[in-house]
């Protein structure tokens, strides 16, 4: 196997080409994936661009088994699966552990399940923090990523209701059609407490999140993409109404919970058409690095999905 050949996407300092790379060598518990389409998540995006030094990213992909694992784990050969990587995934070929694949059904398009590692693992995980939903109030920020299209179906699937916050007016019918009962308007002053928020902002925003929590009720911090720390936060706020900040990351989750299971239920989901997926960009790998630069300047709702040739 070792004289075949393989090619991915390299970054480094802003800077994504598509070059050779080792074909993989797997552990008895991997399995090798010819890979047909990955999906750009914001967050590696951002650093990717900053890394001094070349590596080869990607967390999300979907293919083909081409060599089952050698313990006889997890899908055979010939059939379509979506995998998680902690890095590497946006390569022609990729060895996966059976326990980060899911198999896929014939009506689940490969660029859909490719959507469904990152995003989809995140906004199911968040939810389960707040537990029992029915009858919740829900917030969830950053409601047009990636994240936040599928937090908001989820919720409303758990029987949340569901309040999103968005940027700008013309999103709110837009994000409406996702499921939202309620869509706030770049600001969250006067809104009704909440029993969960799953906040990907951070920043400043933080302090008000914290404000319209209800008593015992939890906030889910999964990112930062206001760029910049909290500047000043009222400590006293936390434990006179017992609220929990929790900070999410998926690959410390992932340590507990094999990425397979969650992966399952989303693609069940989708085949049972309960879950949409919302791709904005799908492209060939070629362009990568028109894509990447557009993602980090949002231009782009929901997914960038590209096509590995």
């Amino acid at each position: 196997m070792s004289d075949l050949k393989n090619t991915g996407i390299a970054a480094q300092e802003g800077k994504f080409i598509i070059k050779e790379k080792p074909y993989p060598t797997p552990k008895y518990n991997e399995a090798i994936i010819k890979v047909n389409a990955v999906s750009l998540n914001r967050g590696e995006v951002r650093r990717d661009v900053n890394s001094k030094e070349e590596i080869f990213p990607g967390w999300d992909l979907s293919g083909e088994v081409i060599q089952a694992a050698e313990d006889g784990s997890g899908p055979k050969n010939n059939k379509r699966v979506v995998g998680f990587l902690s890095t590497g995934a946006w390569s022609q070929y990729v060895a996966v552990a059976t326990n980060a694949l899911a198999e896929l059904p014939d009506d689940v398009s490969d660029e859909d399940a490719s959507t469904l590692p990152v995003a989809g693992l995140t906004a199911l995980l968040t939810l389960l923090k707040g537990e029992q939903l029915i009858g919740k109030r829900v917030l969830i920020t950053g409601s047009t990523g990636g994240v936040g299209v599928f937090a908001i179906q989820l919720a409303k699937l758990s029987g949340a209701y569901v309040v999103a916050l968005v940027r700008n007016e013309a999103d709110v019918d837009f994000i409406k059609d996702f499921g939202a009962d309620e869509v706030l308007v770049n600001s969250v002053e006067n809104a009704e407490p909440f029993d969960l928020i799953l906040d990907s902002v951070g920043g400043d925003e933080l302090n008000e999140l914290v404000k319209i929590t209800k008593p015992f009720g939890k906030i889910i911090s999964f990112g930062n993409s206001f760029g910049k720390p909290v500047s000043a936060f009222d400590i006293s706020r936390l434990y006179s109404s017992s609220v929990t900040i929790y900070g999410f990351i998926l690959f410390n989750e992932l340590k507990h919970l094999p990425a397979s299971e969650g992966l399952s239920k989303l693609v069940n989901l989708l085949h049972e058409k309960k879950l949409k997926t919302l791709i904005e960009k799908k492209d060939d790998w070629k362009n990568i690095q028109t894509t990447a630069d557009n993602l980090i300047d949002r231009k782009y709702k929901g997914k960038a999905v590209l096509y590995v040739k």
